[in-house]
């Protein structure tokens, strides 16, 4: 076990003006995204899409935009969850003279249109965004003063809009700027404005209800009935989605956390193209206060075989085939990158917004990912397992065109396997020989060679698989050191969690006496109180400074990985603790801080939903298996 402390934990202290990240609520329509914070306030979006630039930007300066709505003076609620099977959400709020509840919703209807959306390369699904929040509010008990305060900045923050009134009444205003997307605001509260602000105020007496409606398109609703219903309307799309997954889950006590993460990854996904982001937001600090602050609202090809495996897990073929079409989308527009944006795009420059403060005090503040064009060897061998799982009884089924795109990636993991790179981790310091980046071109070869027998491709079979055999001899011969643990590059000593791939992808049978070592290494060497790190960033040239908190991907691989060796009450224990430390409302960012339990990175974190869906779903299966061999063991 390490001796090494953990960073002192400093984000959103008792004296922080921001909420802990991972007490913010996540909202979607599947084209764009929000966090609520605990106070009611909308402290992310970004319009039209998910990726754009935001209008409400409180989480990363407090003066960047918001939007509340709730009772006035009161800003800790009572109680928040997502009503069940739904990513719409409600907050009980008791105030010294009532009880209020306050649901919010990106709004989704029923698809009723016919003609073909411009842009839009998959067809919509029969449930598609309306462009609009909805948020209502109903007085429970008592009498409760209602307070909307609405201050919309574009451009992150850096530009305020004009308001107007849009009708003949006080209940509708409009906010615009040249080149932003016009905001109508509409509530059954008198509006009013001055400045960046548009507020109002009402008092609600025991059953009554009021409402307010930000649309970006050509939505809108004008009475509280009708904001009701969309909000109804809403939880239905979900709850009808859900039922594609209901005979896939398994009955057990755990059985919400998958379903949460089923939502997540849905709510996280991009529906006009297909595309699923890796998170809905930038800049969140994986080390407290310090520069490990990166934009995740783009997808990444290193989360695709996960992403396909989990989704067939529960059932959701469609969305794994409109995902595997923005993978041929992307990869048919030219050489395969590591991330792409939400709609394909290739160049995601990296800029710095200085007028940002970031979340408490966390600098830079980043849009756009200067890794795109890294080098990064796993690649190959995640788009091929992607291949593989999408095609794994339907291989004779690849048409000519997409067979030759497949064998590219093959040949490209071929070429290249031997040379350096950056790593799953797409460390910023010189390139190495990182082990895991040797695995997965063997994937590649691997699961090529496999297509091409069951097409009963002679070409490529016998090549491909005795390049696969000399990838693993390689490997097993350098990758490894004396103790028989594998280690994070060639040569080396360091650990890396990315080993916890070798058994999961199936390079070597959870048996071998090597794979026990190192994930037991890694259980004991690489963590913190139980939680397991990437690296160690001193043994680690990441061109970085300063501490991060543990991954929590890797602490799910880990389990998968000692649910696999046989260790079932260990890789148990394990996964109820990461369970215990999810959010108030079961959602992750990507780190957790092993001594606080404070969420680190950006959140809600794609990847770390991922892991947890298998990961749960080995140890129940696990139990099971040991379940049904007691009667023969007491026979």
């Amino acid at each position: 076990m390490t001796t090494t402390a953990p960073a002192e934990p400093t984000l959103a202290s008792a004296s922080s003006p921001f909420p802990p990240i991972a007490d913010y609520a996540f909202l979607s329509d599947c084209t764009t995204t929000a966090l609520v914070a605990p106070t009611g306030a909308v402290e992310w979006m970004c319009l039209p899409r998910a990726d754009s630039a935001s209008v409400f930007a409180t989480l990363l300066d407090r003066s960047a935009g918001f939007f509340k709505f709730g009772p006035a003076h009161t800003r800790v609620p009572a109680n928040r969850r997502y009503l069940p099977g739904s990513l719409v959400l409600e907050t009980t709020w008791a105030t010294p003279t009532g009880w209020m509840v306050v649901t919010d919703a990106l709004v989704m209807a029923e698809w009723a249109g016919t003609q073909r959306i411009e842009g839009q390369r998959r067809p919509p699904a029969d449930f598609s965004a309306c462009g609009m929040l909805v948020r209502t509010a109903t007085c429970i008990s008592g009498k409760v003063d209602l307070m909307m305060d609405c201050m919309p900045l574009f451009d992150y923050g850096r530009s305020p809009g004009m308001w107007e009134y849009g009708g003949d009444d006080y209940g509708h205003v409009v906010c615009s700027l040249p080149g932003q997307p016009e905001l109508t605001l509409r509530s059954s509260l008198r509006l009013g404005f001055g400045g960046a602000r548009s507020t109002g105020r009402k008092a609600l007496a025991e059953g009554e209800s009021a409402f307010a409606a930000l649309s970006w398109g050509k939505a809108g609703v004008s009475t509280v009935p009708e904001a009701l219903a969309q909000v109804d309307g809403t939880v239905r799309c979900w709850r009808d989605w859900m039922r594609h997954s209901s005979a896939r889950m398994p009955d057990h006590p755990w059985r919400p956390y998958i379903e949460r993460s089923a939502l997540t990854l849905k709510g996280l996904t991009y529906a006009p193209s297909g595309a699923i982001m890796a998170a809905s937001t930038t800049s969140l600090p994986e080390t407290p206060g310090g520069e490990r602050n990166w934009d995740y609202r783009y997808t990444w090809i290193r989360d695709s075989a996960f992403m396909l495996s989990a989704l067939y897990q529960l059932g959701y073929d469609w969305e794994a085939f409109g995902y595997f079409a923005f993978l041929i989308d992307a990869w048919s527009a030219g050489g395969l990158q590591i991330m792409y944006g939400i709609d394909g795009e290739r160049q995601l420059d990296e800029h710095i917004l200085d007028n940002l403060r970031g979340y408490d005090g966390a600098r830079p503040v980043r849009i756009g990912n200067g890794a795109y064009d890294q080098q990064q060897h796993d690649v190959w061998g995640m788009a091929m397992e992607a291949a593989a799982l999408y095609f794994q009884n339907a291989a004779a089924e690849i048409g000519p065109m997409a067979w030759e795109g497949l064998s590219t990636l093959v040949e490209k993991a071929i070429e290249v396997w031997e040379q350096p790179d950056r790593g799953i981790w797409e460390v910023r310091g010189e390139p190495r020989h990182f082990t895991a980046s040797k695995v997965m071109c063997w994937v590649s070869a691997d699961r090529g060679a496999k297509l091409a027998r069951s097409r009963d491709d002679t070409t490529h079979i016998e090549r491909w698989q005795q390049q696969a055999d000399a990838m693993k001899a390689d490997i097993c011969a350098h990758g490894v050191d004396d103790r028989g643990v594998f280690v994070q590059v060639y040569g080396g000593k360091a650990l890396d969690a990315s080993a916890l791939l070798i058994p999961i992808m199936g390079f070597l049978p959870p048996d071998d006496d090597r794979v026990k070592a190192t994930v037991l290494a890694i259980a004991d060497e690489l963590t913190h109180d139980g939680l397991v790190l990437r690296y160690r960033p001193e043994e680690t040239d990441d061109g970085l400074s300063g501490e991060e908190g543990t991954f929590t991907i890797c602490s799910f691989w880990l389990v998968s990985a000692l649910a696999m060796i046989g260790e079932t009450e260990r890789a148990r224990a394990l996964c109820a603790k990461l369970l215990s430390l999810a959010s108030p409302l079961q959602l992750y960012a990507e780190e957790i801080d092993a001594a606080s339990g404070m969420h680190l990175g950006n959140f809600p974190q794609a990847f770390t939903h991922l892991a947890l869906i298998d990961a749960v779903l080995r140890v129940i299966a696990a139990e099971q298996q040991a379940q049904a061999a007691e009667p023969t063991q007491r026979a």
